[in-house]
């Protein structure tokens, strides 16, 4: 008697085993009853028919894929090697389960192939410069190529970009002569600027004489203030005129 009550109770515990599950609120559950599919459950509570109904749990949170480094040529033929990550969700749990074998392992592939494609049709101008741009290109091919699986990719993001030895080089090369390049300008627009407030101040002083001796005696002032060995004291030319003059006039008459 008692063997056929443990027997019982044992049956009774595979069978409540067999029919009960909890699916999480972030989790669907698929249902097959005798392989035949019959819908989409969850979340909470779920009662099976025992040995007739099986269900596969589908996670609906978003998933973070690592893309592994790709080595890839430019249109402009240079070979980089660039890595991604992938951020997708699934939004028709029945699809990923029905119409892909493994919609995780099945995504990654697609996102590899699909980032190959992108970098040989880019410069390497672009990928650098545009990296935003080409993440809206990678996420649109990826998402379309997922959508019948029931996935949707929200974002993709190119993380590192990896160049030769080489191409390094010449881009640090490249950039050093451009700000090279830059600070001739600048010196060069400042010295033109420079030239044209002197020529500016020359037709001042050359045309109010009073102007003149002003800027005499601040220069004066500004000698008095330095403490040196040998002051240079400056003479204006309209003081030394008259005595030129002068002596101009006898070397005429002879």
């Amino acid at each position: 008697m008692l063997i056929t009550v443990v027997t019982i109770v044992v049956v009774l515990l595979i069978i409540v085993t067999a029919a009960v599950r909890i699916v999480q609120e972030y989790e669907r559950g698929v249902v097959f009853r005798l392989g035949r599919y019959v819908g989409v459950r969850g979340p909470g509570f779920i009662l099976l028919i025992p040995f007739v109904e099986r269900m596969v749990k589908v996670d609906l949170r978003v998933i973070t894929m690592d893309v592994p480094s790709q080595e890839a040529i430019t249109r402009d033929n240079v070979t980089v090697k660039v890595n991604a990550v992938v951020y997708f969700r699934v939004v028709t749990p029945e699809d990923s389960v029905l119409k892909v074998l493994d919609f995780i392992r099945a995504t990654s592939l697609l996102a590899q192939t699909s980032m190959r494609n992108v970098l040989g049709q880019s410069d390497l101008d672009e990928l650098l410069s545009q990296r935003d741009a080409l993440n809206l290109k990678l996420q649109k091919i990826i998402d379309e190529g997922t959508s019948p699986w029931g996935i949707k990719a929200t974002m993709v993001e190119i993380k590192d970009v990896e160049l030769p030895e080489t191409m390094q080089r010449a881009m640090a090369a490249q950039a050093e002569a451009e700000r090279d390049r830059r600070a001739k300008i600048v010196h060069a627009e400042g010295e033109f600027q420079a030239s044209e407030r002197l020529s500016k101040a020359a037709k001042v002083l050359a045309s109010e004489p009073q102007a003149l001796q002003l800027r005499y005696l601040q220069a004066l002032t500004q000698i008095a203030t330095e403490r040196t060995t040998v002051v240079v004291f400056p003479l204006p030319i309209d003081l030394i005129k008259p005595f030129l003059q002068l002596k101009a006039e006898p070397e005429k008459k002879e």
